[in-house]
């Protein structure tokens, strides 16, 4: 991909997040914590495989 085409591409997805920011901030905050919570429980349960591969 050339950097002309990247550099659209990220500035109109930075766009995006702020335009939902902007709008809908409860309805974003909700997506963001929901996103952080299946993070975390991605990594407790990485955390959990090895703790129990390696007692």
């Amino acid at each position: 991909m050339s950097g002309g085409v990247k550099k659209i591409l990220i500035v109109g997805v930075v766009a995006l997040v702020l335009f939902f920011l902007i709008t809908q901030p409860t309805q974003s905050a909700d997506f963001v914590h929901r996103v952080l919570g299946w993070l975390k429980d991605g990594a407790e349960a990485i955390v959990t495989f090895f703790r129990t591969l390696f007692s």
